[in-house]
Order: C-alpha cells, then structure tokens, then sequence
C-alpha cells in the first residue's frame, strides 16, 4: 500500500486549514506524493488547469464556491479541462437526503467527516480501480449513478402487462430467467 498513490496527482479542496494538513498526512501515509490544495472552489477551478488533477477530494461547505458547484462546473463547463476527473466529496452531513444531492452533482464517492484512513482509501480504491462509466442526459453529466449489482429473477422488463401481472403460466424460474441489473 505505500506505493499505491504515487503516481497519482491528488487536489485537496477544503476551506480549513486543519482538514487539508489533516488529509495531506493520511494521503501521504497512503503513499501520496504529489498532493496539491486549494481554499475553495474558485481557488481550485483556477489550478486545476495548472496541477492537472488525477483525483480531487473536496468539501461540501466552502465560500464562495462549494463543492457542489465546484463538482457542477468541473462536470458542465466548456472550459473543464477535465470533466471526467474523480471526485471525492467530504462532508460532515451524511443524510442520505445528502448523499443523493452529492451524487446527483456528479461526484463519484462520498466520504462524511471526521475522515478514517481506511474510509478514504477504500473510496480512492473505487475509483481507480472501479470506474463508473459516464451518463450525459438532459439534466446530468457525471458517473453513472447506478452502482451495484445484483441478481434478480425473473427480469420483467420488455414484458407484458398480462406477463407482468402473473397471467402467463410458467415454470418455476430457471438460471436463464436471471440476469444482472444495475441498482
């Protein structure tokens, strides 16, 4: 694990003086060398083009730019240098009301403060190691927000109403009548 974030460029975006020196020590811990940090949103929107970010880490509340018009900007500007950079958000508001707000700015993974080692880095993990592809529709660009899979019989989609509603006749549910769907 010493060498796992080595050569990876980390922008920390973080309001407090403590949480960035904080973050800078555990990601240094991690095997990170080339930390960089920013004061805010606008602050980081201005060195992103500079630092070339592998991976940016970011509060929720920050002035005048938080982190969710930050991940916003990055995700929709014309002029993002980098639109499908990972994005950590951290914040000590952990609702799931939160969570979906954060996501559905266009983040990647979410971790609530205080930060654990062992939190942030198993979410630096999913992102390297697990990327999400990217969705663009009408109203949102950023990592799919569909994350786990799992198994579910008798897949109805395509179906049927009269299918749907139990009107066919069949035989219990075979190994071909499971499929894997996103959640």
């Amino acid at each position: 694990m010493d060498d796992y974030l080595e050569n990876i460029k980390i922008l920390i975006v973080d309001d407090q003086d403590f949480i960035r020196s904080m973050l800078r020590q555990m990601l240094g811990v991690l095997g990170a060398r080339e930390i960089y940090d920013a004061i805010d949103g606008e602050d980081a929107w201005e060195k992103l083009p500079i630092i070339e970010p592998d991976l940016i880490i970011a509060d929720w509340e920050m002035q005048p730019m938080n982190g969710l018009q930050f991940t916003r900007r990055i995700r929709s500007d014309e002029n993002s240098p980098n639109p499908y950079i990972p994005i950590i958000m951290m914040t000590g508001h952990s609702d799931l009301d939160r969570v979906m707000i954060a996501r559905d700015s266009g983040i990647n993974e979410f971790v609530a403060k205080p930060v654990a080692a062992k939190s942030l880095f198993t979410r630096i993990v999913n992102v390297v190691e697990h990327p999400r592809s990217f969705v663009r529709t009408d109203t949102f660009f950023g990592p799919d927000r569909r994350r786990h899979k799992k198994a579910v019989k008798k897949d109805r989609r395509g179906m049927k109403n009269e299918e749907k509603n139990g009107k066919q006749t069949s035989a219990e549910s075979s190994p071909e009548d499971t499929k894997v769907v996103a959640e």
